[in-house]
């Protein structure tokens, strides 16, 4: 029997359709990644970017059972240049997420456009105050920490030691002022004294001679990537490193111990990651790191590699599809298992999770290495989750 015109038209419509579907979940999963690869920060960025491709790696090259396509940029630590690869990741290669972001300058200028743009934006490192509270978005999740609280554990360290003279350093910018807010809210005391420099200054003997003058029973540091190198060699130089304890967090870390090894034995951190950490997927995350890249994970990649997982544990409930609504739910959930121990979501979407003492000593062959030694914030929210009206 010979089927009618319309009948015809209708099934060659169904059969195209089906094709389109059969091609459209051909099409890898895009995700765009944004990160400060270049200059003296360039090793953060892509500790970032090396995180996140070992967790794809780990997932056998999927996420949610999707291929996947990566697409990295970089921002040069440049918040213009961020922008304009963020509208080239958006309109010219139509990412279905965006993912990674160094720096908090960088995350100010891009926050806004990604997330206007209605495309998930997945942070792994920068946590810039402004869209922690009241600059929230429901397109935005992070897998690191707001800047405030990345620095409150050792607020609470300097306070219960007792240090009533405590120094204060940071570059200026966002992150710098945010770093020092933090150890403030949780020290309580008043500092000595609150300095800021040049974005990627590399002296800062002018400084060391300042603080050395002021006699303090601490300091307390936050300089990332090549800054920290420069500022804990020249602080060891003067004689002060073992003499005035060294609090810091981001300043040593996995991408600057090493260049600076025995150095920085002595230099007390807090972080909420260290390889050491007892759990079996870090075990098994700073093994193949190791293996794979000839170097100890820093919290950067950590960061990134939980972002992979999260984005996978998303994915798999949502059966790879990227509606907003059903994947948003998918993500608040947090199905997976961080490398850094307990994690979930505020009603911000940024983690409530553990922050460590972590010292820089040796390890049983007795090379500088970081050890865990308590968790000083246990399932801790940061401070302006409740500015943020998201529920």
């Amino acid at each position: 029997m010979k089927a009618s015109p319309m009948k015809s038209a209708v099934l060659a419509c169904m059969l195209s359709l089906g094709s389109l579907g059969v091609y459209a979940q051909s099409q890898p999963l895009k995700i765009g990644f944004i990160g400060t690869l270049s200059g003296p920060a360039g090793a953060l960025g892509q500790d970032q970017y090396d995180g996140l491709m070992l967790g794809i790696e780990h997932l056998g090259g999927r996420l949610g059972n999707q291929t996947v396509q990566v697409i990295k940029e970089d921002d040069q630590l440049k918040p213009d240049l961020g922008v304009e690869i963020a509208k080239k990741l958006i309109e010219r290669d139509r990412v279905n997420i965006i993912t990674g972001v160094t720096f908090s300058n960088v995350m100010m200028a891009i926050h806004k456009p990604i997330t206007d743009a209605g495309v998930f934006l997945i942070g792994s490192n920068a946590g810039p105050t402004p869209i922690t509270g009241k600059g929230c978005s429901p397109m935005y999740f992070s897998t690191s920490w707001n800047n405030d609280s990345l620095h409150e554990s050792m607020g609470v360290y300097a306070r219960e030691q007792g240090y009533k003279r405590v120094y204060l350093m940071a570059p200026n910018y966002q992150a710098g002022k945010d770093a020092l807010s933090g150890f403030k809210g949780q020290y309580k005391g008043k500092p000595l004294d609150e300095i800021y420099t040049t974005v990627n200054q590399p002296d800062y003997s002018a400084e060391i001679a300042q603080l050395q003058a002021a006699k303090p029973d601490a300091v307390y540091v936050f300089y990332p990537g090549g800054m920290g190198v420069n500022f804990v060699k020249q602080y060891q130089q003067a004689g002060l490193l073992g003499k005035v304890p060294l609090l810091s967090a981001s300043t040593v870390d996995g991408t600057t111990l090493p260049a600076l090894k025995d150095i920085a034995v002595g230099v007390i951190t807090g972080s909420p990651y260290s390889p050491d950490l007892d759990n079996p997927q870090n075990k098994k995350f700073v093994e193949d790191f190791r293996k794979k890249y000839n170097r100890v994970p820093s919290l950067y990649a950590a960061q990134s590699y939980d972002a992979a997982m999260l984005l996978n544990s998303a994915l798999l409930k949502t059966g790879g599809k990227i509606d907003r609504e059903p994947l948003r739910a998918a993500l608040k959930q947090a199905d997976f298992r961080s490398v850094a121990g307990p994690f979930r979501f505020n009603n911000n979407q940024f983690p409530i999770r553990n922050f460590y003492r972590v010292d820089v000593g040796r390890d049983s062959s007795g090379q500088a290495a970081f050890v865990t030694r308590a968790t000083v914030l246990k399932d801790h929210p940061d401070p302006h989750a409740s500015q943020c009206p998201m529920k």
